[in-house]
């Protein structure tokens, strides 16, 4: 490998949560590098049960194994404005390419979020999705807040500083699944999983199945990706557009995509198809009123502001309009 490759650090959540002070510290200092120099790290030994996140990724399976017009009766509502329910594939376009997404996927949110009213699908379709997947997202909230912490230490902030401006309540759990699809449509271009992009959140945790094909773009080399490959258990954790913004590009929102998973037994049949692949996202983001704008202490006379400020409402609505 290329020395000057990058890859994506590994950080040990276990001192985070069973410790204080200087080990709280290094702990928040490492993810702050690798947010500033790649914009990605995994983290592992998070307080994110592992049979938790078994069970989501059972109930994800059985929520996209399910017919057509049963998933159909949750569906995502027309245009940009509300963001949950079910998308099927090709509905979505995440990148400027000219195909759609070969991708299917379902959000949901905060059940006391009235802007973005959850989409269920009917309880006998799928007995206890409803309740497990409420449950799952507050869960994802806590893991989440403890990272926004973790970052305001690293960035030399107080520990709550960015958890303020986030309730809990405008968030984003996805679940998604990528069906198997000829790996010429990919080789060629004609399709695509999910193309380059950033995501618009203040940051994300990512979990993935051990299919692998999540690929990161290389802050070193602009327009060459480098694979994220799946560690058991571990979170993907990724800086989105907003904590770019505020702070000043000192932490990185980095475009990434996915795209043919990098190992052969990925690829399956005499007509070479992709293995399915299922991920889990969550998407953490500030409430709709607050605004975006640079912390001071990441700017000054030889650094001024490189964005005007905008709420978080007025840049999800500029990012939603381009994919819908």
């Amino acid at each position: 490998m290329d020395p000057n490759t990058q890859t994506i650090p590994v950080v040990d959540f276990a001192e985070w949560s069973s410790s204080s002070g200087p080990s709280r510290l290094q702990v928040a200092q490492k993810l702050v590098e690798a947010s500033q120099k790649v914009g990605f790290a995994y983290i592992v030994n998070s307080s994110l049960s592992d049979t938790l996140l078994d069970e989501a990724f059972h109930l994800s399976q059985c929520f996209f194994e399910l017919p057509s017009d049963e998933k159909l009766k949750a569906p995502h509502p027309p245009g940009w404005a509300v963001h949950r329910g079910y998308s099927w594939p090709g509905l979505e376009k995440v990148g400027l390419a000219e195909g759609p997404d070969i991708k299917e996927s379902y959000d949901i949110g905060s059940e006391d979020n009235s802007a973005q009213p959850n989409q269920w699908i009917l309880e006998e379709s799928l007995p206890e999705f409803r309740s497990f997947m409420t449950r799952f997202y507050w869960e994802g909230f806590r893991v989440a807040s403890e990272v926004l912490k973790a970052l305001s230490l690293g960035l030399g902030l107080e520990e709550d500083h960015l958890l303020k401006k986030h309730s809990g309540h405008n968030n984003q759990l996805r679940l998604l699944h990528y069906p198997p699809i000829p790996v010429d449509e990919l080789e060629s271009g004609r399709s695509a999983r999910c193309p380059a992009h950033t995501d618009w959140s203040s940051i994300t945790l990512l979990f993935q199945d051990d299919c692998g094909g999540l690929e990161v773009e290389d802050l070193n080399r602009p327009g060459t990706f480098i694979p994220a490959p799946p560690i058991k258990n571990a979170i993907v954790m990724n800086i989105g557009d907003l904590l770019q913004r505020w702070t000043n590009d000192h932490l990185r929102s980095t475009i990434h995509r996915v795209t043919l998973p990098p190992l052969a037994d990925r690829i399956e049949g005499e007509d070479r198809m992709t293995r399915r692949r299922f991920s889990i996202p969550y998407f953490l983001a500030p409430d709709p009123d607050c605004l975006i704008e640079c912390i001071p202490s990441f700017m000054g006379v030889k650094e001024p502001a490189r964005y005007e400020p905008i709420t978080q409402a007025g840049y999800n609505q500029m990012r939603a309009e381009q994919m819908y």
